[in-house]
């Protein structure tokens, strides 16, 4: 899947996966993203996560599909880095709300 054919946050998300930074900008300022079987509120908590995951896993991820339900984008992307069970297929659910990401839920 080409990025070009995600939405603009969606694949300004995916474009910084690295970059704890650039992540933040791609959400309001009250998202919340549901991962890990944890909830993070707020940019700042949502960066430090980030940056902690990208730290301790190395993980990059392609995503291969999108669709849409309920007006949520639905991305599925293969995901490797240095975890257990790598690679894993994982389904991010992204609601937008004025060009950025208000929640994201990242489940496999």
């Amino acid at each position: 899947m080409h990025p070009s054919t995600l939405p603009e946050p969606i694949a300004a998300y995916f474009a910084a996966e690295h970059n704890p930074d650039a992540l933040a900008r791609c959400f309001t300022p009250q998202a919340v993203m549901k991962d890990d079987g944890h909830t993070y509120t707020g940019v700042a908590a949502i960066k430090a996560f980030m940056a902690e995951a990208s730290a301790k896993y190395s993980a990059t991820t392609a995503p291969f599909a999108l669709d849409r339900e309920d007006g949520v984008q639905v991305v599925r992307a293969k995901v490797t880095g240095n975890f257990p069970g790598s690679p894993i297929n994982l389904t991010y659910r992204f609601r937008l709300e004025r060009g950025l990401i208000a929640s994201l839920e990242v489940t496999a």
